[in-house]
């Protein structure tokens, strides 16, 4: 199992534990990321990973090494504690780069089949509305299965959270990692996936934008073939 972690800051604080021992109780070959250590570029909105090739994003060759992850990951964890109530600006401006990625314009074939773990925690709230700002990209690349653990830790050191606390995030990720482990290579896209791809591949029959299009159609998605059946 290949498992690619991001995290939203460097430090390593609460977050980033109870990823650790999520990957640790998985098992895997783990490649992390910390953020904005290893990316620390924003978004020019110059459009031209829309309209012409991801490969003319300014930032392209700095992103490559965590798309190339991403891509041969069969799981992907992303990692956020809650700044000001939502994600931190670091993994923002990492996601905003991936916004060709969405099924509306040039999905990856491989998200279909990867299953994604969005963590957050807080010393009170906004781990929901932080792991939003994560888990819709999962959703619009594609990714078969999300799961959401936000913990309220109740403390800004991870060695000062109480023991129960702890106790109970070893309970989660220990029935999380034994989810995911059951799912690999198995899992395929809920319903609601499924049905956002079907009228995505209804738009791009006559889509917009030539570059979404001819991908669309190069893929056979625009004539009845789907990604999660290869």
């Amino acid at each position: 199992m290949k498992i690619t972690v991001i995290h939203g800051q460097s430090h390593k604080g609460s977050t980033y534990n109870i990823a650790k021992q999520l990957c640790d109780k998985l098992n895997g070959e783990v490649t992390e990321f910390f953020l904005p250590k290893d990316f620390d570029c924003f978004c020019k909105g110059c459009a031209a990973c829309f309209v012409t090739s991801e490969t003319k994003c300014p930032d392209y060759e700095k992103l490559k090494p965590i798309t190339d992850a991403i891509d041969e990951a069969d799981v992907l964890i992303l990692t956020s504690p809650v700044y000001v109530m939502h994600s931190t600006g670091a993994m923002k401006a990492l996601l905003d780069h991936y916004g060709y990625r969405f099924m509306v314009h040039r999905p990856e074939e491989k998200m279909f089949k990867k299953q994604a773990v969005c963590i957050s925690t807080a010393a009170g709230a906004g781990m929901k509305s932080t792991i939003k700002d994560m888990a819709d990209s999962t959703f619009f690349w594609g990714i078969a299965k999300t799961y959401k653990l936000g913990v309220a830790v109740m403390e800004t050191k991870w060695e000062n959270v109480k023991p129960e606390i702890k106790a109970k995030i070893d309970k989660k990720t220990t029935s999380l990692a034994k989810k995911i482990s059951n799912g690999v290579g198995k899992i395929k896209p809920d319903i609601k996936t499924k049905g956002f791809f079907s009228i995505m591949a209804m738009m791009q029959k006559n889509g917009f934008n030539p570059a979404d299009a001819d991908y669309w159609k190069a893929k056979g998605w625009t004539s009845g073939k789907r990604p999660w059946k290869n």
